[in-house]
């Protein structure tokens, strides 16, 4: 992260903020565990087309503690990514669609009666950012309909992508 601002000094600054970011610089990422403090310059970064990739890995890294686990940060982040995602502009697009989506996958519930389940991914008491990310699906049900019309009419979603994304929103 340390070298990436330096690299990019111009993303510490909040500047003129894009709509998508609107309330990022107010979450308190650093007393989220394992989020650092210059979270936001990272999602800035991920509108600068030069710093994007690299914002891109690094906020991946911040967001997922494993193959199989979203950090504490996700829940907070969705909202965020939500918003970029369904932004044709975005020049990572389609990799927070992924994220979007991996996030919407791994907030499932795991049946507690199904061993092999909780052994791969953890119980639900062990891990409160699924259903965190469960109700930031559904609270911001607006931004996720809108990035699935988007991504759906420029051909960036399937349909299992499609209906793993409305099942984390939960019934309407």
């Amino acid at each position: 992260m340390a070298l990436f601002l330096r690299e990019h000094p111009h993303l510490e600054r909040p500047g003129r903020g894009h709509p998508a970011l609107r309330g990022c610089a107010e979450v308190d990422w650093s007393r989220i565990p394992g989020c650092p403090a210059g979270t936001p310059a990272l999602f800035r970064g991920l509108l600068d087309r030069d710093a994007a990739p690299e914002a891109k890995r690094l906020l991946t890294n911040v967001l997922m503690d494993g193959v199989f686990r979203m950090s504490p940060a996700m829940p907070a982040a969705l909202p965020f990514l939500l918003r970029l995602a369904a932004d044709p502009e975005v020049p990572v697009r389609s990799g927070l669609l992924d994220v979007v989506v991996v996030a919407a996958e791994l907030s499932q519930p795991v049946d507690a009666d199904d061993e092999r389940a909780v052994l791969l991914l953890g119980s639900e008491d062990e891990h409160p950012e699924r259903e965190r990310c469960r109700v930031a699906f559904a609270g911001h049900a607006s931004s996720l309909h809108a990035l699935l019309d988007a991504a759906t009419r420029d051909g960036l979603l399937t349909a299992d992508d499609r209906a793993a994304l409305l099942s984390a929103a939960g019934p309407h």
